[in-house]
This record gives C-alpha cells, sequence and structure tokens, in this order.
C-alpha cells in the first residue's frame, strides 16, 4: 500500500461524494463503484474516461485526435509539480517509481520547461584571458551556424 497525499479540494469533494452515496459510516465500502455497486476496475475508469472525451469532442474537437486514457492524468499530475517546482526526487516518491530515471522521463518532456531554465541562466561571460583560437577554426563555426 502507497499513502499520497491529496490536494485540500480534491478532500473535500471525496467527503461530500461520501455524504452523498452513504458510504460514509462505512469504513471499508470502496468509494468508487461500478453501476452494479462494485469496486470500479481500471477497465470501468478507461470506459467512463472514453465517454467524457466522446462528449467533449462536440465542444472541443482537438480532444478527438488526442489519446487519452487514466494513465494520462497521472502524467499530467506530475508535469504539474514538475512545473511548480517540486524536486524530482519528491515526484518519483509520490509517483511510487522504484528508480530516479523512471522519473526523469518527465523531465526530458516539457520544451517550456527547457525555456524557461535557459532564460533563467546566465549567459557564459567572454572571459579575456581565454585566447579565441575556436573562432579562427571555420569548421566548429559551420557546424554550430548548421544547428
Amino acid at each position: 500500500m502507497r499513502l499520497c497525499p491529496i490536494w485540500p479540494q480534491t478532500a473535500d469533494l471525496l467527503r461530500r461524494l461520501c455524504d452523498e452515496t452513504g458510504i460514509a459510516d462505512q469504513a471499508h465500502a470502496p468509494l468508487f463503484r461500478n453501476h452494479r455497486g462494485e469496486p470500479l476496475t481500471r477497465y470501468g475508469i478507461r470506459y467512463i474516461l472514453a465517454q467524457h472525451c466522446h462528449h467533449a469532442k462536440a465542444t472541443c474537437p482537438s480532444v478527438g485526435g488526442k489519446r487519452l486514457h487514466p494513465h494520462s492524468m497521472r502524467h499530467s499530475t506530475a508535469i504539474h509539480l514538475l512545473k511548480s517546482g517540486v524536486d524530482l526526487v519528491t515526484i518519483s516518491h509520490w509517483l511510487g517509481h522504484a528508480s530516479i530515471n523512471t522519473t526523469n522521463r518527465y523531465t526530458a518532456i516539457d520544451l517550456e520547461m527547457k525555456r524557461e531554465a535557459i532564460a533563467r541562466a546566465e549567459p557564459p561571460s567572454r572571459d579575456p584571458q581565454m585566447p579565441g583560437a575556436w573562432r579562427q577554426d571555420h569548421s566548429i563555426l559551420e557546424w554550430l551556424e548548421s544547428l
């Protein structure tokens, strides 16, 4: 079992759901149930998401071209945490990854974060003590210009 914190707003919604469904008094009752009252499976969650995506296409046609699945929500949350400045190790523990390398994939995804990092970093200063020999090597300059 892995414990994960949730936002206070999410906790409030879950409390209201428990009150509305009458399971607030049942300690071991499943919170998310299918139409038969049984615990919702991952296939049920996928089905519900597909239905909502299908209905969303009417007002947002771009949804139709996307491959959305339940893992997309987990992925989006990880990217949101990363953009919010949460360190990679904390995100890795929150996601339950055994290796930081698994979580590190998220850093390669967001180009906007890369742009912001470059904007925050100071450009390298030219050291007057360093000779400009590289400026004489046209192959290096041509290679740099080709990038």
